[in-house]
């Protein structure tokens, strides 16, 4: 077998089981165990797997694990739009109010649909806050939006804003809904996403909204990343494209927190 060969059904292996070991690879393929690790530094090279201490995981199974903006664009991407569709409706349209957009692929898309929005009635406003850049970008242009950007410093890898400032800023806010993002919903750990300084900002926007409206797409539900930003129960709503495992939906009724089908 050649090694493109086997190493191609490593990640299979990977894919299908999240944990695979070095013994076990060894003795699968009638190869060396040190054969085996340079298989899986190749594998790791290509962003394919994470090599941990004997043996390898599935990228999705790291709790710190995240993906560029670009990245993430890409992947369930019709379920993201139908998330954004649903959470576009709670949006008042014949009153003046509020509303908080999170960094992230589904608010974005949420977005998109703002950037032709116009009041129903003359004299109604609405204010978008938000700390993502290229939502502030898209919006910039509609002049019946009032948007205001949250200051602080540039996440590169989200093009969110963070910081202290940033929370500083938040706790000062009160918007009538905050629309938040997640890269973990479980029934145990609650909301969470892999990095220090975004978990800060969600918690922050959480905090200071009087109604929180999560989005997530089913890919997120039953995960867990490394921090926590919300107990299910600081969240008023979950919009996700596919019903919950029995025990998140569980959980989540337990919670008083209620879940839209996209």
């Amino acid at each position: 077998m050649f090694a493109e060969e086997r190493q191609a059904l490593i990640i299979d292996l990977v894919s299908s089981s999240s944990r695979v070991t070095v013994n076990e690879l060894a003795t699968r393929f009638d190869i060396t165990p040190e054969t085996v690790r340079r298989d899986l530094d190749t594998l790791e090279g290509a962003r394919q797997l994470r090599r941990v201490h004997g043996g390898a995981v599935a990228l999705d199974r790291l709790s710190m694990s995240e993906q560029s903006l670009e990245e993430r664009q890409t992947q369930h991407h019709d379920e993201k739009v139908r998330i954004a569709a649903a959470a576009f409706t709670l949006i008042p349209a014949s009153q003046t109010g509020s509303i908080l957009l999170d960094a992230g692929t589904t608010t974005e898309l949420l977005a998109d649909l703002l950037v032709d929005w116009a009041p129903a009635d003359p004299g109604d406003e609405l204010l978008v806050i938000t700390n993502a850049v290229p939502i502030a970008t898209k919006l910039a242009g509609n002049d019946d939006i009032q948007l205001y950007i949250l200051g602080g410093r540039v996440r590169g890898l989200t093009r969110a804003v963070v910081g202290p400032s940033t929370i500083a800023q938040l706790d000062a806010l009160r918007p009538d809904i905050g629309f938040v993002g997640a890269n973990g919903v479980h029934a145990e750990f609650g909301f969470s996403t892999p990095d220090a300084v975004e978990s800060a900002v969600k918690t922050a926007i959480v905090r200071s909204a009087r109604r929180v409206v999560a989005l997530a797409d089913s890919s997120k539900l039953d995960k867990e990343t490394l921090l926590r930003f919300a107990a299910l129960g600081e969240i008023d709503v979950l919009i996700t494209d596919a019903p919950p495992s029995l025990e998140l939906a569980a959980a989540l009724a337990a919670a008083d927190v209620e879940v839209v089908i996209a």
